[in-house]
C-alpha cells in the first residue's frame, strides 16, 4: 500500500459522504413535523421512516453490481444527487405525498451512498488502518445524527420553517459530490469476474458470508429496537414518565459517539477480532444490567454500557467481512447493506414479545442479537482471506 493513497487529501472527501450517510436520520424528527403540519394520524405518519428503510432491501445488492461495473466513486457520487434531489423536493411543494417522494429519493440516496462508502473508504486506506477508519466514519454519521433534531429546532424557532435543515443538508451535500468529483481516486480493489445479482446471493453459499449478513441483520436491529425501546425500558422498570424516560435516548446516543471516537483509536493498536469479542462482552453486560437494574440511575448506567459496547459493532463486522474478502468488496457490501433492513424487523418482534410477556422479554431480545456476534470470529477464523488478483 503505496503512501500516496492513504493521503488525507484522499480521505476527507470520502468521511464527508459519511455526513451525507448521517443525513437520512433527519427521518425521525421530520415525521414529528410533517404529522403536525398536515394533522396526520400515528400510523399515517409512520409511512415516512418506512419510506426510507425498504430501499436497504430493495437496491442494496442491485447498487452492488452496478457498482463493480461503473465504480464506487461514480455510485456515490449518483447517491448525493439522488439526496440532494430529495431534500430539495419539499420546497417545490409542500404536501403529505410530496413528503413520501422526497424521502424515499433520500432513502435510495442513502442506500446507494451506504453500498459505496465502505468499499470507497477501502480504496483511500491501508489494510490495517481499514477497521479504525470505518469507527471514525461511524463517529462522523453518529455526529450528523445528534446534530440534526437539534438544527430542524432551530430553523423552527429562530425562522419559522424546520426544512430549513433540508437547505443546509442540500449545501453539505452538494459540497462533497463537488470535492469527490475533483478528487482523483484510484480503484484497485476490482473483482475476479463481473459482479451479477446471482453472483451477490451466491456469496450466501460461504458460511462466513451468511454469518456477517445475519450478524449485521441483528446488530443494526438491536441498535434501533434500542433507541426505540429506550424511553419503554426506563419507563415500565423504574416507572420514569415519558418526558424524563426521553433523556436515556441522548445517554445512548452520547455512549455511540464515545464508542467510534475511542474505537477509531484503538483499533489502531487492536485487532478487529479481539475487539469485537471485547465490545460485544460489553454490549451483553449492559442489557443485563438493564434487565436487573433497581434503579432509573442503574438504568441509564446500563444503557451507557450497551452504547459504548455496541458502538464499534457495525463498523467491526463490515471490516472484517471485505478484508476477508476484498475481491468481492462490492458484491458483499451490497449483501450487508440490505441486511440494514433488520432495523425494520427486530424492533417490532421487541415490541411484539413485550406485550406477550413484558418489557424484560423484549430486553432478553435484545440481549440475543448481541450473542449472535460470537459466531463471527469462529466462522471468520475458519474461512480463507479472498486475495484480488494483481
Amino acid at each position: 500500500m503505496s503512501a500516496k493513497k492513504s493521503t488525507l487529501k484522499k480521505i476527507l472527501p470520502v468521511f464527508l459522504t459519511f455526513i451525507v450517510m448521517g443525513f437520512v436520520d433527519i427521518v425521525g424528527v421530520s415525521t414529528g413535523y410533517v404529522q403536525k403540519d398536515f394533522g396526520l394520524t400515528d400510523t399515517t405518519a409512520q409511512f415516512l421512516p418506512s419510506m426510507v428503510f425498504i430501499w436497504f432491501f430493495v437496491f442494496s445488492i442491485p447498487v452492488g453490481v452496478l457498482q463493480d461495473k461503473i465504480g464506487k466513486k461514480k455510485m456515490m457520487n449518483i447517491g448525493i444527487w439522488i439526496t440532494i434531489a430529495g431534500l430539495l423536493l419539499p420546497f417545490v411543494s409542500y404536501s403529505f405525498s410530496m413528503a413520501l417522494v422526497a424521502f424515499i429519493c433520500i432513502g435510495i440516496g442513502n442506500t446507494v451512498v451506504q453500498v459505496a462508502a465502505n468499499p470507497l473508504l477501502q480504496e483511500v486506506t491501508s489494510k490495517e488502518k481499514l477497521s479504525s477508519y470505518l469507527s471514525l466514519s461511524q463517529f462522523v454519521k453518529a455526529t450528523t445524527a445528534l446534530l440534526g433534531p437539534i438544527i430542524a429546532t432551530y430553523m423552527a424557532l429562530h425562522y419559522g420553517d424546520w426544512r430549513l435543515v433540508f437547505v443546509v443538508y442540500a449545501v453539505v451535500s452538494l459540497l462533497s459530490v463537488l470535492w469527490l468529483s475533483m478528487t482523483g481516486i484510484e480503484e484497485t480493489m476490482h473483482s475476479e469476474a463481473p459482479a451479477t445479482f446471482r453472483s451477490c446471493l451466491g456469496l450466501l453459499k460461504d458460511k462466513f458470508v451468511v454469518a456477517v449478513v445475519i450478524g449485521i441483520f441483528l446488530i443494526v436491529g438491536a441498535d434501533v429496537g434500542m433507541n426505540s425501546n429506550i424511553q419503554s425500558f426506563l419507563m415500565k422498570l423504574h416507572g420514569v414518565r415519558l418526558e424524563k424516560a426521553s433523556y436515556g435516548i441522548s445517554v445512548y446516543f452520547m455512549a455511540l459517539m464515545i464508542s467510534r471516537f475511542t474505537g477509531a483509536i484503538l483499533l489502531n493498536y487492536v485487532k478487529p477480532l479481539f475487539f469485537l469479542v471485547s465490545t460485544n462482552f460489553l454490549a451483553i453486560a449492559g442489557g443485563l444490567l438493564i434487565l436487573f437494574s433497581v434503579s432509573e440511575t442503574m438504568a441509564l448506567v446500563a444503557i451507557f454500557i450497551v452504547g459504548l459496547g455496541a458502538g464499534n459493532l457495525f463498523p467491526l463486522v463490515f471490516s472484517i467481512a471485505i478484508n476477508k474478502m476484498p475481491a468481492r468488496a462490492n458484491e458483499i457490501s451490497g449483501l450487508l447493506i440490505m441486511a440494514v433492513v433488520g432495523g425494520a424487523v427486530i424492533p417490532p418482534i421487541m415490541g411484539a414479545v413485550s406485550s406477550s410477556v413484558g418489557v424484560a422479554g423484549s430486553i432478553v431480545v435484545l440481549i440475543l442479537c448481541f450473542v449472535y456476534q460470537f459466531v463471527i470470529p469462529l466462522t471468520a477464523k475458519k474461512a480463507p482471506v479472498t486475495k484480488q488478483k494483481a
